[in-house]
């Protein structure tokens, strides 16, 4: 684990100091939710750092370079290929920094739209993002997000998706497929 920590660090190197700037906010934010939730934080770290490797390559070269890795593209994707960072970012540090640990795969996979599959670490990279504290502008309920992901990942989950959702609706933009599924499971589980 440690080896891939330094390959990671490496490969932040070349990113836009903006970006590199807010992965470490996502870190710092990951490591404070591991705690409660009984999360590794070398694992809760890893998946923070992962998280956007490749949130800086253009809409039009996620869409090829998910044609050449054999990521799956859903309209949605094309529509608003920036979706696409996430899946991607997986699949080439699956290919080039030999990452193997499933959990972590998912979770920088699908940080952006969330997944039904999630497990606990997922959950936590995916509200780690959007509590970033630069983030406070797009996301006005932050402060209520971020209470509630120390007491539930769940129901923090939740309660962005169905924000999230809403407001697009209203705007009549689409909704990922995958955002969709997760928030239909999750209400599933709350209710039994």
């Amino acid at each position: 684990m440690a080896e891939l920590l330094q390959r990671l660090q490496d490969r932040l190197k070349s990113l836009p100091d903006g970006l590199q700037a807010h992965i470490y906010r996502v870190r710092d934010v990951a490591l404070e939710l591991a705690l409660p939730h009984d999360i590794d934080a070398g694992r809760a770290e890893l998946g923070a750092l992962a998280h956007d490797v490749c949130r800086a390559v253009p809409g039009d070269e996620l869409l090829k370079m998910s044609a050449d890795l054999g990521v799956t593209v859903t309209d949605v994707d094309r529509d608003f290929p920036l979706l696409l960072h996430g899946p991607v970012g997986a699949e080439l540090l699956r290919r080039e920094e030999d990452l193997t640990d499933h959990g972590l795969y998912e979770a920088v996979r699908w940080h952006s739209t969330a997944h039904a599959s999630l497990d606990a670490l997922g959950k936590l990279i995916f509200l780690a993002d959007k509590l970033d504290p630069q983030k406070s502008a797009v996301y006005s309920y932050q402060a209520k997000l971020h209470d509630l992901a120390l007491e539930s990942l769940d129901l923090a989950l939740l309660e962005f998706l169905s924000r999230e959702m809403a407001a697009r609706v209203e705007k009549g933009e689409t909704v990922h497929p995958a955002s969709v599924n997760a928030r239909n499971s999750l209400i599933l589980k709350l209710k039994s």
